[in-house]
C-alpha cells in the first residue's frame, strides 16, 4: 500500500447495534484527514445508511456479516468507505437507488438510504448480484 494511504478492515455481525459502531469507527478513522464537523456528520450518515441497508435488506433478518473496508488517502484528502454484505443481493440496482423504493414495505423503512448516501458523499457506486450480496463504495473528498 502506498505510504500516503491508511487502511482499515472491519467485519461485524449483522446486528442493528453495530450500525452505531460502524459510524463511530469511521469517524475516528477519518479524523486523520482533519475533516470539518459537517464532513464527519455527512460520512457518519452515509455509513449508517449503508450498514443499515446491509443488515435490513441484505440479510433480511437473518444473521450474516457486514464487511467494511476504509481507506484514507492523507495526501489527496480522500476517504473511501466500502460496505459489503453477502446477502440476497439486488436484482435491479437502478430501481433500488430511486427515492422511496424499499424491499421492506411492511417495516419502518422510507426507501431513502441510497438517496442519503448520494446526498452526503461525493461519489457512490453500488454493485450487486442476486444471491451474491451487495457492495457500496462511497468517496468523500475532504476540504474540497
Amino acid at each position: 500500500m502506498e505510504n500516503n494511504k491508511e487502511h482499515l478492515k472491519l467485519e461485524m455481525d449483522s446486528l442493528s447495534q453495530n450500525e452505531e459502531f460502524a459510524r463511530v469507527v469511521t469517524a475516528v478513522f477519518m479524523s486523520r484527514l482533519n475533516p470539518t464537523l459537517e464532513e464527519v456528520d455527512d460520512v457518519k450518515t452515509a455509513v449508517s445508511e449503508a450498514v443499515t441497508n446491509a443488515i435490513i435488506h441484505g440479510y433480511r433478518g437473518e444473521r450474516g456479516v457486514v464487511y467494511m473496508d476504509i481507506t484514507a488517502d492523507v495526501e489527496e484528502r480522500e476517504l473511501t468507505v466500502q460496505v459489503k454484505d453477502t446477502g440476497v443481493g439486488i436484482p435491479d440496482v437502478k430501481q433500488a437507488m430511486e427515492p422511496m423504493f424499499t424491499t421492506d414495505p411492511e417495516g419502518e423503512r422510507s426507501g431513502m438510504g441510497f438517496s442519503f448516501m448520494e446526498a452526503f458523499m461525493d461519489q457512490v457506486d453500488v454493485q450487486s448480484q442476486p444471491g451474491e450480496g451487495t457492495v457500496v463504495i462511497m468517496k468523500k473528498y475532504i476540504g474540497r
